[in-house]
């Protein structure tokens, strides 16, 4: 009797570990099942070859096809600066320098008066797509040339705040006696997040040129750009601000959205985006003086601005 208890005992309990085995299996499955489901809505199936590569041209293009609402209108001030030092004894241009000290007193001047800083590309998606800038007026923090100590001196300043700069860079580099970026401090702005654009191959008066040499400025300097720093660059900057008609149909032949003058006034996407205006800041501008001006030029559209060459 004893024995035959025992074997029944056995054979239940070898049915309730198949049975809970079973279960276990049941439930392994259907987790399964629910983890390949989510995954499979929550992104596209990849193509055959494996997933697309995220470059920056592919993140670029998804960003300027959000419409989050109608096109944006607001005028924007574009700022212009150089060299972010003292002014070395004898400097051929010394208004082209603006102290870092300086350079920190009118960034936290123009914050304590409502504005922040975007980019070109920020600015054109808020006017053609619509796509909301950061909080406050919008200005955008141009430097040219490509000096060193724009990224000494005005990157961290920039970075404290949150804030972002243009960088338009000549592809000839400047020299180093001249205080140059090289490429890597070019690929470190990049990394914090400025917009990096162009001013041709080595700041040629373009309105001078053949027609061979004005595509090698504008166009290969263009396709160089891209293929070195991997970005879009999509805007151009006249050096010394000299452009005529024939240069506007290069700038648009190579593929820019836009360019920048050294015009005072305020850009605005009602104008002409191949000829917007900037405001170049000059040695010495104090805070105050500086949001004088860009207040006093909102308005100003006349051509011809007296400024030394960049």
């Amino acid at each position: 009797m004893h024995q035959a208890r025992r074997i029944r005992q056995e054979r239940l309990y070898r049915r309730r570990r198949r049975i809970a085995a079973a279960t276990l299996l049941a439930l392994a499955a259907l987790v399964a099942l629910v983890v390949v489901l989510n995954s499979s809505s929550a992104r596209p199936p990849a193509p055959a070859g494996g997933a697309p590569k995220q470059t920056a041209k592919t993140r670029q293009r998804a960003r300027r096809t959000v419409r989050d609402g109608p096109h944006g209108t607001e005028s924007v001030p574009i700022l212009m600066y150089h060299v972010i030092d003292s002014t070395p004894p004898g400097a051929p241009f010394p208004g082209l320098y603006v102290t870092p000290a300086l350079f920190a007193e009118q960034m936290h001047a123009l914050a304590a008066a409502g504005y922040h800083a975007v980019t070109m590309d920020q600015m054109l998606d808020n006017w053609r797509h619509g796509t909301p800038l950061p909080h406050g007026k919008p200005i955008v923090i141009s430097f040219d040339n490509g000096y060193e100590s724009q990224k000494l001196y005005a990157l961290p300043v920039l970075r404290a705040m949150g804030w972002v700069g243009v960088e338009n860079l000549q592809l000839s580099g400047l020299p180093f006696s001249q205080g140059g970026l090289n490429q890597r401090e070019v690929r470190d702005l990049i990394a914090a997040g400025w917009e990096l654009d162009t001013q041709g191959w080595n700041h040629a008066d373009l309105i001078t040129l053949s027609p061979s040499e004005l595509h090698f400025q504008v166009a290969v300097a263009r396709r160089r750009i891209r293929a070195l720093y991997h970005v879009q660059a999509d805007w151009f900057c006249y050096p010394s601000g000299h452009y005529n008609a024939a240069v506007i149909a290069a700038v648009k032949a190579a593929g820019f959205v836009g360019s920048t003058t050294v015009t005072p006034g305020w850009a605005s996407p009602a104008e002409n985006p191949y000829t917007l205006p900037r405001l170049r800041v000059i040695a010495g501008t104090s805070p105050a003086s500086l949001l004088a001006e860009i207040a006093g030029i909102r308005d100003d559209s006349a051509p011809g601005a007296a400024y030394p060459p960049a």
